[in-house]
């Protein structure tokens, strides 16, 4: 594990703007209004912010189920994609974050750029994010659409795999390739196909 990810795992939390309900002590689970909470490395560099209109808490687990969520991920402090979804976990001392249900992810510089999932997976000591179930990432150029897929975030590379369906968008036509796994480099703007059998790989730029 390098220097970075060592400053991760001892992360400070700030949660902030918290309106909580009228609860009872003796409740295992605590409602939470208004749900606003920022993670940040013990170097002060944000990693994440999450936001929820309902939440619920769980004292014994230490856990949080949220609903409706908006997260977004940082790099050198500046936000660098927005994650929204129906549902998301929080658990591991917020360290592991899992997401479920119409899952979008998009980038700031590129707007275009659209991922889709049912669910998402990410535990921040790896910059890799895991999705599953109809993973589908397209623009005004190009579709790539698979069962599974990981983001790695540090490299802003999606990694989608076999069977994938590659959709190329020309005007009014359209192509559309059948392949193993793919690559998808989002600052590049190229498509990696790489068979593993007859260990083959193309690129092509947009």
């Amino acid at each position: 594990m390098n220097k970075v990810y060592k400053l991760i795992i001892l992360i400070p939390i700030l949660i902030s703007g918290c309106k909580t309900n009228q609860s009872n002590h003796k409740s295992l689970s605590q409602n939470i209004d208004s749900f606003d909470m920022s993670v940040y490395t013990n170097q002060g560099e944000k990693i994440y912010s999450i936001k929820s209109p309902s939440s619920k808490y769980n004292k014994e687990t230490n856990n949080f189920k949220l609903t409706r969520t908006t997260i977004q991920l940082f790099k050198n402090n500046m936000p660098e994609y927005i994650i929204n979804s129906e549902e998301s976990y929080l658990s591991n001392n917020n360290k592991l974050l899992e997401l479920k249900g119409k899952i979008l992810v998009k980038a700031i510089l590129n707007r275009d750029d659209k991922l889709y999932a049912d669910n998402f997976k990410w535990d921040i000591n790896n910059s890799k994010c895991f999705l599953n179930g109809n993973v589908k990432f397209e623009n005004d150029s190009i579709s790539l659409s698979s069962n599974k897929a990981i983001f790695n975030n540090s490299k802003n590379i999606i990694e989608f795999f076999n069977p994938v369906k590659y959709s190329i968008k020309n005007n009014d036509n359209s192509y559309e390739i059948n392949s193993e796994n793919a690559f998808y480099n989002i600052e590049t703007k190229s498509v990696s196909f790489k068979s593993f059998k007859k260990k083959v790989r193309t690129k092509i730029y947009f």
